[in-house]
């Protein structure tokens, strides 16, 4: 099987200028196709850094994909970059000038003279034509390996992804014989070293293999094959998830993109309950989380103070005196020394149910914990579970 390194390049992404979307693109790319990717790296715009980072990808992977430093400035280096890395020079191409020349045509523009260092690539490059850019994309080939350099703008990058490399991969690595399928099983409400105890021993397994992902009062369980097919992957994949059914029961509220609001928005919708939501301390987030989902039904109070949750009970009894409400959530989020305290309260079929938890992880995540841990106290209100 093909093994495969995604190197991107750009200052402004070390610099946290811009966020890395390409990466996360590639690699479910990869994935769905069969080749295994074993590591990302990020550099900024310095040639003999590229070169080297290059250099010693390739001991390790068949494949290595590059994305940014591309453009016409001086501080687009990935041409040389490539160049130095296979010891190669640059060549001009007056073919790719002609080209790069026409779609700033199409686009009304004129381009500048530094845009013909765009129509320079390394001899030996097979070139893809880029028909929604003018950076034209390239391809060196080594033996058994290749590198593929691709521009940084997303937009760009996907199209040649999805209308040259994917086939060109596929044709040269034989991709069509194996693919890699995952399937995510959401928990929630239990913490990834609770999980890792009942299930530890499928984590063990190779093929299908059994991964953790930890989130703010949630944790993802991933399962995910390598088959030649679909079909086969999936039932490969199979009767992994009924085992972890099994185990891990009602901590699992959904899979791959479900969301813990969404689940709940439709138990609720289901029941034909009228749902309302009082906060203190969280900024509203919970309610932003299933107002979308519920719409104008929805009733909600974001308490910008600190109240006690006997004064959340107190609003909530004058939401039912008013009729309002038949299922009412009542949280409050306050800090403790170094962690945070969720306080919930739930009115629903004429008892008030009442839950505590901490959490002891970056304060920036502890609304995230907060709706995750709420919202699941709904849905097993609902389910009874």
């Amino acid at each position: 099987m093909a093994i495969a390194e995604i190197i991107t390049i750009g200052t402004e992404l070390l610099l946290g200028e811009i966020q890395d979307t390409n990466s996360k693109f590639i690699a479910r790319v990869l994935r769905d196709n069969g080749v295994d990717l074993y590591r990302l790296s990020t550099v900024g715009d310095n040639a003999s850094r590229i070169s080297a980072t290059i250099i010693e990808a390739l001991q390790r992977s068949d494949i290595v994909l590059t994305t940014g430093g591309l453009g016409p400035t001086v501080d687009d280096p990935t041409r040389q970059a490539v160049a130095d890395a296979v010891g190669a020079q640059l060549e001009y191409r007056p073919e790719l000038w002609e080209v790069i020349q026409e779609r700033f045509k199409r686009y009304k523009r004129i381009p500048t003279e530094n845009n013909k260092r765009q129509a320079f690539v390394p001899v030996g490059a097979i070139v893809i034509e880029n028909e929604v850019g003018t950076a034209p994309a390239f391809i060196m080939e080594l033996g058994n390996k290749c590198i593929i350099s691709l521009p940084g703008v997303p937009r760009e990058m996907e199209f040649l992804i999805n209308h040259f490399v994917i086939r060109y991969l596929k044709e040269r690595y034989k991709l069509e014989d194996t693919i890699i399928k995952a399937r995510v099983l959401h928990t929630i409400s239990m913490g990834e070293s609770a999980i890792d105890e009942i299930i530890g021993d499928m984590e063990e397994y190779t093929n299908p293999t059994v991964g953790l992902l930890a989130h703010p009062g949630q944790t993802d369980v991933r399962v995910t094959a390598k088959a030649s097919s679909i079909s086969e992957a999936d039932r490969m994949i199979a009767p992994l998830v009924d085992e972890l059914y099994k185990k891990l029961d009602k901590y699992i509220y959904g899979e791959d993109e479900e969301t813990i609001q969404q689940v709940v928005s439709r138990l609720i919708k289901k029941n034909n309950l009228r749902f309302a939501v009082i906060e203190s301390g969280l900024d509203g987030e919970i309610i932003n989380k299933v107002k979308p989902l519920l719409g104008e039904d929805f009733l909600s109070e974001n308490l910008g103070v600190e109240l006690s949750i006997e004064s959340i009970k107190t609003l909530m009894r004058e939401y039912l005196d008013q009729g309002k409400a038949d299922l009412i959530l009542g949280a409050r989020l306050s800090r403790s020394g170094e962690s945070r305290d969720l306080d919930l309260v739930l009115y629903h079929l004429g008892q008030f149910r009442e839950l505590s938890r901490s959490y002891g992880g970056p304060p920036g995540d502890a609304p995230q914990f907060a709706v995750n841990s709420g919202l699941d106290f709904v849905r097993r209100t609902i389910l009874k579970v």
